[in-house]
């Protein structure tokens, strides 16, 4: 399989094409119509890459996107619309999209533009730590020595939210609405045990802390 795909198209016999095509070529995917549910699908599950209609019902391909930014997801998202102005391009890329496919388009460009932006995540999305531990932020996965290691999900996912905002604070309200669901109360002293755990493996040095900012993952090699 070569990457999971989240597909938001109401164009119901649009979504079937595409999503014939790309399971075609080996990606798994998941279909939405509705913007809000497609939101949902992202909290709850990986997704390697987003393809997001704009004119959709629920919250609008643009507001999925920014509340998924929001959230600390920086999955890659390609906007697939007939919207052409400069004025939509622009709000696009302010929501956070990698990219911006026009309909009508041919699905081989669809494919290369798709390729395109998963090698470029690959490549930045496995973090080595130097100790014999790197965590494959694609994946989320943790790894001593080539072996994998069992991590929490909360720890897994705070633990990728600061190495995809490598060199920058995180703070505290977006960790909290990526590692506690929305009906659950944010706990200030969990997140510090996590924290804790999370210097032991990847160095105490290279999680930095500053009253009202949050967090940082910063590694040595960044401060000198």
């Amino acid at each position: 399989m070569k990457a999971k795909v989240l597909l938001l198209e109401d164009d119901m016999v649009l979504q079937e094409i595409i999503a014939e095509c790309l399971e075609e070529e080996g990606y798994a995917v998941v279909c939405c119509s509705d913007g809000t549910e497609a939101m949902d699908k992202v909290y709850e599950e990986h997704f390697d890459i987003l393809l997001l209609d704009v004119m959709v019902s629920g919250q609008n391909g643009f507001e999925a996107l920014r509340s998924i930014r929001q959230s600390g997801k920086e999955i890659p998202a390609i906007f697939i619309t007939a919207l052409n102005s400069l004025k939509e391009l622009e709000v696009g890329f302010k929501s956070g999209c990698d990219d911006y496919l026009r309909k009508p388009f041919e699905l081989s460009e669809l494919l290369l533009r798709m390729e395109a932006q998963l090698k470029h995540c690959k490549k930045l999305d496995i973090f080595e730590f130097g100790n014999g531990y790197c965590f494959d932020c694609a994946e989320e996965i943790l790894y001593y020595q080539g072996n994998i290691v069992n991590l929490p999900t909360k720890e897994r996912e705070l633990l990728k939210i600061l190495l995809q905002n490598e060199g920058h604070f995180v703070g505290l309200e977006q960790i909290y609405s990526a590692l506690w669901n929305y009906d659950k109360e944010p706990s200030e002293l969990s997140l510090r045990v996590y924290i804790k755990n999370l210097r032991r493996i990847i160095g105490k040095d290279n999680i930095l802390t500053r009253r009202g900012e949050g967090y940082c993952y910063q590694p040595s090699n960044m401060r000198e």
